[in-house]
């Protein structure tokens, strides 16, 4: 039996989420399966009852995919309620290069990584600067409070 793995992230804000997180993880929003100029048309032709969907649910993608076919789909699922305590899950955003890389190149590209980010939505909480112990990182948030490292 095949099995596939899904990562679904509840949000207030599928489409906001769908362009940070593809900016993010190099992912890009998952076109409506073919035939359908939507998601929202998709789920219609399956028989989804129209007080099911939100307005807007599906008129724009709700999820993202890794163009290379590696990595999971990750759905940015709406829901009411808004986020009220720390994830127990967190994206590491590895873009250092590993311990083989000098720390002072690990450095300039998380800073870099950092500023893109930040320029995307994202706000840092902190900057994880332990040069003795060779390790440099950033803890952020995304743009609905949900916390990732750049490492």
């Amino acid at each position: 039996m095949e099995m596939t793995l899904q990562l679904t992230i509840d949000c207030s804000d599928p489409q906001r989420m769908v362009a940070f997180w593809a900016a993010a993880l190099g992912y890009v929003p998952e076109p409506a399966p073919e035939g359908h100029p939507t998601w929202r048309a998709y789920w219609e032709a399956m028989g989804v009852p129209a007080e099911k969907l939100p307005p807007g649910a599906g008129d724009l993608a709700e999820s993202i995919v890794d163009p290379t076919g590696r990595g999971p789909r990750v759905w940015f699922q709406q829901v009411p309620e808004p986020k009220t305590v720390k994830n127990r899950w967190h994206f590491d955003l590895k873009v250092g290069g590993g311990r083989d890389v000098p720390l002072a190149v690990r450095r300039e590209r998380v800073d870099a990584t950092v500023e893109r980010l930040v320029d995307a939505g994202a706000t840092v909480l902190r900057i994880k600067d332990e040069p003795d112990a060779g390790f440099y990182a950033a803890a952020m948030r995304d743009p609905e409070g949900n916390e990732f490292d750049v490492v």
